[in-house]
C-alpha cells in the first residue's frame, strides 16, 4: 500500500549524513494546488519540501536553484540533481515522490543514490512515521 500524505510539515530523516543522521523541517505538498505551488515566489527553503506524488520537476518561475532528490515508493533516493532556474526535470519513471532543498544542502546531508529517508508528519498524528 502507497502512503497518502496530506499538505503540512513534518521532518524528514536521512540517516547517515557526515554527522550521523539528520532531522530537517519538511514541508508536504500533496493536493494539485501545493504541488503547483511548490517553491515558486520564495528565495530560500528552511529545510526540504516533499511533493507528492511526482515523478518531474521543473524551476520555470522560480529564483534560486535547487537541489531535487528522485524517490522510489519505498522513500530510497533514485536519482539527486541541482537544477538552476528556468530547468525542466526529466521524468524518472520509477520516482513517485520528489524532495526539493536549496542547492548544496543534499550533499551535506548525506542525500545520495541509494539512501532511505524517513517521514513524521506534524505533532497531530503524533510522530507516526512512514
Amino acid at each position: 500500500m502507497q502512503q497518502q500524505w496530506r499538505d503540512g510539515r513534518g521532518k524528514l530523516i536521512v540517516q547517515g549524513g557526515e554527522s550521523g543522521d539528520a532531522s530537517l523541517p519538511l514541508e508536504i505538498a500533496s493536493s494539485y494546488r501545493a504541488r503547483t505551488r511548490g517553491l515558486l515566489g520564495r528565495d530560500r527553503v528552511d529545510g526540504a519540501l516533499l511533493v507528492t506524488p511526482a515523478n518531474s520537476v521543473h524551476t520555470f518561475g522560480m529564483r534560486i536553484p535547487i537541489d531535487v532528490a528522485y524517490l522510489d515508493r519505498r522513500l530510497t533516493v533514485i536519482s539527486v540533481r541541482t537544477m538552476r532556474p528556468g530547468r525542466l526535470g526529466r521524468p524518472r519513471l520509477r520516482a513517485r515522490h520528489v524532495l526539493e532543498a536549496e542547492a548544496g544542502v543534499m550533499e551535506r546531508w548525506g542525500l545520495r543514490v541509494g539512501v532511505r529517508v524517513g517521514v513524521e508528519v506534524g505533532t497531530d498524528t503524533e510522530g507516526a512515521s512512514f
